[in-house]
């Protein structure tokens, strides 16, 4: 399996750029007892596709299927929760070792987060273009 994919609607068309939503469900979401369960859960996202041809080809209110690399979901995760897991551990081990000081170094550790956020904010545009979806 080398795609993440995703069945959505074509929401709304501007210029190059169909926004699709889609549902995205956790998987006990499908089974017939989740209303009874709390564990249960979807949310709807809306994803932009910037395509000159697939903009004209679309409409709105169209089925679609959204699909991105399994490799870009992968690096996705190490992005968002694997690197920042490292860096707040570390920086917590380092400031522990240095001052003995509990408070302070989980202070350090959640602001090395907030800096490390920051910092994948600002690459926002950059992430972006390496995690771009497409209509099949």
């Amino acid at each position: 399996m080398n795609k993440i994919s995703h069945k959505g609607t074509v929401e709304k068309i501007e210029g190059d750029c169909v926004m699709v939503r889609i549902v995205q469900t956790s998987a006990c979401a499908a089974c017939k007892a989740a209303r009874h369960c709390s564990a249960a859960e979807s949310k709807e996202k809306l994803v932009t596709v910037c395509n000159k041809k697939e903009a004209a080809q679309r409409k709105v209110g169209e089925e679609v299927t959204v699909a991105m690399s399994a490799e870009n979901g992968r690096t996705a995760v190490v992005i968002a929760f694997i690197i920042p897991f490292v860096i707040m551990v570390a920086v917590l081990a380092a400031c522990l070792w240095m001052t003995k000081n509990e408070p302070l170094a989980a202070l350090a550790a959640v602001a090395s987060l907030v800096v490390y956020y920051l910092a994948v904010f600002l690459m926002n545009k950059k992430l972006e273009r390496k995690f771009a979806f497409e209509i099949e």
